[in-house]
């Protein structure tokens, strides 16, 4: 290698000096990152016994909304609990879905099913809350749902009740899409 291209590439064969190393330089901060609602819904613990003792790894369920009709749930899993949180929430992130809501309750009654639990979801008059358990609640709440009464069937697992209320969410139609998937006017 000759003297001008060492001196070119900064003397040790990198980059010339003075460019920056990354071709596409920082990333510009997200708007939407920021007036998101995040929820840790449950750290779950495992351990595996192994010749030194026990080593214990760790996976957290999350929730993330934008309160205004878009939520996500995550799960990750990791040795440690803070990188296991941040992984659940960058999954959130990524798998938002739209809601249908009317107004801050439900559109109409739906049963949302995951496996073996079962979540009944009711709109309710305005004032009344949320009735729900905390991991049903996670979800609604993300979503933007202000006034709703809920009740869950089955497994009673966290994980299982999270889905099935997403899934119950997703569900949701507004009049407008049921006349036009139907091809028929409502009264």
């Amino acid at each position: 290698m000759s003297d001008a291209t060492r001196q070119r590439q900064g003397g040790r064969g990198g980059p010339p000096r003075g460019r920056a190393r990354t071709p596409r330089g920082p990333r510009p901060p997200r708007d939407t990152e920021q007036e998101l609602y995040e929820n840790v819904v449950k750290i779950y613990r495992s351990a595996a016994v192994v010749k030194g003792g026990r080593r214990f790894g760790f996976s957290a369920l999350t929730v993330v909304g934008d309160r205004n009709g878009r939520v996500g749930v995550g799960y990750g899993k990791a040795n440690a609990v803070a990188p296991a949180v941040e992984k659940s929430f960058k999954r959130a992130r990524r798998s938002m879905h739209k809601v249908i809501l009317a107004g801050h309750t439900l559109p109409h009654e739906v049963t949302g099913r995951f496996l073996a639990s079962r979540v009944f979801m009711k709109p309710a008059a305005p004032g009344t809350g949320i009735i729900a358990g905390a991991a049903v609640r996670a979800v609604v709440e993300a979503a933007g749902v202000r006034d709703v009464l809920t009740k869950s069937h089955g497994s009673t697992s966290a994980k299982n009740l999270v889905r099935a209320a997403l899934q119950g969410l997703l569900a949701m139609r507004d009049r407008a899409t049921v006349e036009r998937l139907r091809g028929v006017t409502l009264e």
